[in-house]
């Protein structure tokens, strides 16, 4: 996987979409600093990975990024721990996002979601996706992240999942955003048994959509180019 080869030191380099001021520039794109040690890559215009050392997590978020001003945020999301990481136990509390305006809000409960009714919401997602199929070689046995079940499921809603380096564990998280799902950067934030990994996601306008999917190959490989590892002496 090329995620592997990119690299980023913690306090790594501020993040936003900018234009060029003159038009024969190519657009760039800057990571956001997550505030902790990890590593990080851009898959798609709507998938984003970020890892360290112990634990490994990449989310889609097309469809949040088309429910601007709606209440409920959801996130598919998939979770391993990094090869020769003690199998650990990751609980409902230890997910939660951070908003623009730097509120935390943290994973809703089941009870919330089902009374929510959000199969509309389900229904939209199934049309409105990417995939996020992409974890390290060894994760690769299924597994359920099972913190929501609605009710015309057998599946049970659990309030933890087992990690382990050899299971790509999967699920759909939902957030209840207070307001309204708004412009700007966001984070998705797990906390593993030694550590935090934080994942950008940053939900666009129309124009920073443009520009983000008509040179996704070029920022693509500015990612790469900013984040090898460094040369061997």
């Amino acid at each position: 996987m090329t995620s592997w080869r990119l690299s980023l030191a913690a306090g790594g380099v501020v993040a936003l979409l900018t234009v060029a001021p003159a038009a024969a520039q190519q657009p760039t794109v800057q990571l956001p600093k997550p505030g902790v040690p990890e590593i990080m890559t851009i898959e798609g215009n709507f998938v984003r990975a970020a890892y360290n050392n112990e634990g490994y997590v990449i989310l889609g978020y097309k469809l949040a990024n088309l429910s601007v001003g709606e209440e409920w945020l959801l996130l598919e999301v998939g979770i391993t721990l990094r090869d020769g990481v003690k199998d650990q136990k990751l609980v409902r509390d230890e997910v939660s996002i951070e908003t623009p305006d730097g509120k935390t809000i943290p994973l809703a409960t089941n009870e919330a979601y089902r009374a929510a009714n959000l199969r509309a919401l389900e229904a939209r997602e199934q049309v409105s996706r990417d995939s996020i199929n992409y974890f390290p070689v060894m994760a690769s046995k299924p597994c359920r992240i099972g913190f929501f079940a609605r009710t015309d499921q057998r599946a049970m809603a659990w309030d933890e999942v087992e990690l382990s380096y050899n299971r790509a564990c999967t699920g759909r998280l939902y957030f209840q955003v207070p307001g309204g799902i708004q412009y700007g950067q966001h984070w998705l934030n797990v906390k593993f048994d030694e550590g935090l990994i934080r994942v950008p996601f940053r939900i666009l306008t129309k124009e920073e959509e443009k520009l983000l999917s008509k040179n996704y190959k070029s920022i693509k490989k500015q990612v790469e180019e900013a984040f090898k590892p460094p040369k061997k002496k």
